[in-house]
């Protein structure tokens, strides 16, 4: 029996393995594959500043005394010599005629020594009265014309400090919250401030650069063929919430000085501010265009492979052919990469991604579109 089953088995094995086929060859890998692109690539650095109106003065009080009105709307526009604040007027007007007075006593005075003058200057010619009594005739008249001197004077002073009873506005602009309110008791000096206003047509921003930095941008702008003696004055800022003020602005003046503190020297730069949409004391992103590279070189950051300190890219080749090759990196721009060694403008390369990819691979490329800071579709 088992003479019989033995060659039916075998036969059975047999056939099966006639029906195994070689599998099929995958298909090529699909891997985006996008151009390398040479252009002209303008490098910003980016620097925090602080904004200022145009003119941010103080509003001080001149003289001292309880404030009796306020006379604008706290944070709306201000016109040139529009009154602001009033301060108690009284006394002063009392300081008026106290001097307007003195001004009048000695206006009598200066009559009544005028008068003895000029009748003793006949007589001493005479000898009717002696040199002495005509001296001292002389001196009086004389001390009483320095007096009205002194006192038109000190009513000439009593009336301006009457005027700073009245605060006007030293310029039109924007005018901030009041530090005072009716009733306050307001006093000159430094640390007296009852308001500012702000001229807001213009807008100035501060930002501070390493010393370092500056140096190196004032080497290249002292040079005779340097682009960036023109980009470096046109600067543009971000504001807080991310999005590009409309306005581009220019550098108005740098520091005299490094601050010995923070090794740094500050920067003043413009911008028109039509809408008012900047106001003074926001926080902003300042861009400066720091270098320029003519001609360069630039890939996508998310083509590039590092690894132990080696970048590399796949490149296509013929047959569609991809190759592993190492290029050397200069500095970021936007989400890309300035390639200093390793590829030419004709190359394309892998976006990468997975994983599946190795150098050798045959792949079916699918071409992609891109430029620096855009969506590659």
């Amino acid at each position: 029996m088992n003479k019989i089953y033995t060659p039916a088995i075998f036969l059975l094995f047999s056939l099966l393995s006639c029906k195994k086929e070689t599998p099929p060859t995958p298909p090529p890998l699909e891997v985006p594959i996008v151009r390398v692109l040479q252009q002209d690539v303008k490098l910003e650095s980016e620097f925090t500043g602080q904004t200022y109106g145009q003119s941010d003065i103080q509003i001080n009080p001149r003289v001292d005394g309880v404030i009796l009105s306020l006379n604008f709307k706290e944070g709306g526009l201000v016109h040139k010599g529009q009154l602001l604040y009033t301060i108690d007027p009284l006394p002063f007007h009392n300081k008026v005629t106290e001097a307007e007075g003195r001004l009048a006593e000695m206006q009598a005075r200066l009559a009544k020594t005028k008068s003895d003058y000029e009748m003793m200057e006949p007589l001493v010619k005479t000898n009717a009265i002696s040199q002495r009594e005509f001296i001292g005739a002389k001196a009086a008249y004389n001390a009483s014309q320095a007096s009205i001197n002194a006192a038109t004077a000190n009513v000439r002073n009593s009336k301006i400090e009457l005027s700073y009873c009245n605060i006007v506005a030293p310029i039109s602009g924007l005018i901030g919250i009041s530090k005072v309110r009716v009733g306050d008791y307001v006093r000159p000096g430094p640390a007296s401030v009852l308001n500012t206003v702000s001229d807001l047509g213009d807008v100035r921003v501060r930002f501070t650069m390493s010393e370092q930095e500056f140096l190196r941008i004032f080497r290249e702008m002292s040079k005779k063929d340097s682009d960036l003696k023109s980009e470096a004055k046109s600067i543009s800022i971000l504001l807080s919430d991310g999005t590009p003020y409309p306005e581009t602005g220019k550098i108005s003046f740098a520091d005299r000085q490094i601050d010995p503190a923070t090794g740094a020297v500050t920067f003043e730069a413009s911008f028109a501010n039509p809408q008012q949409l900047i106001r003074p004391g926001q926080y902003v992103k300042i861009h400066v265009v720091t270098d320029i590279h003519k001609d360069a070189i630039i890939i996508p950051q998310r083509s590039v492979i590092e690894m132990q300190g080696i970048t590399q890219v796949y490149v296509l080749g013929a047959n569609n052919k991809v190759e592993m090759k190492e290029v050397k990196l200069g500095p970021a721009f936007k989400d890309s990469y300035i390639v200093t060694d390793g590829l030419t403008a004709s190359d394309k390369i892998a976006l990468g991604g997975t994983s599946q990819l190795k150098s050798g691979n045959i792949i079916a490329p699918q071409t992609k579109e891109w430029a620096p800071g855009k969506a590659i579709n």
